[in-house]
């Protein structure tokens, strides 16, 4: 009985997890064509979400919790818009460094993640009404 309530609180921690995983995927892909209004100012910055396991002291099991949201530090992308007000001398425009493609496989992969997470909460709940079931 204790081994199910341990798992029931590890698949709700890595739901927690996935969730914020989603929310900040989802931010990402808001925010793909988001471009500066001004020259010189930066446009959006991909966030990025870290995990790490914690001790939860209370259970005595290691569970999953997101670290820290952090900004992806690679090159922005550039597009030639020479109408654009925040463009350079140059004619061109910094975009957001997100990729809507790989945006769109991360959250596929968190959505199967929390899928996973909620179908093991399912089947201990299962097999938590079929143990009370045989007690009575």
């Amino acid at each position: 009985m204790d081994d199910l309530l341990k798992t029931l609180r590890i698949s709700a921690s890595g739901m927690k997890a996935q969730g914020t995983r989603l929310r900040v995927v989802a931010e990402n892909i808001a925010n793909a064509d988001s471009l500066p209004t001004q020259p010189g100012e930066l446009p959006y910055r991909r966030k990025i979400v870290t995990f790490r396991n914690e001790l939860d002291r209370n259970i005595g099991i290691n569970t999953v919790r997101v670290d820290r949201i952090k900004t992806d530090q690679s090159e922005f992308s550039r597009r030639y818009d020479p109408s654009h007000p925040a463009a350079g001398d140059d004619g061109y425009v910094q975009a957001p460094n997100v990729n809507t493609l790989v945006e769109m496989m991360d959250m596929r992969e968190a959505q199967r993640s929390y899928e996973a997470n909620l179908n093991v909460i399912k089947a201990s709940k299962t097999m938590l009404q079929s143990t009370i079931g045989l007690l009575r």
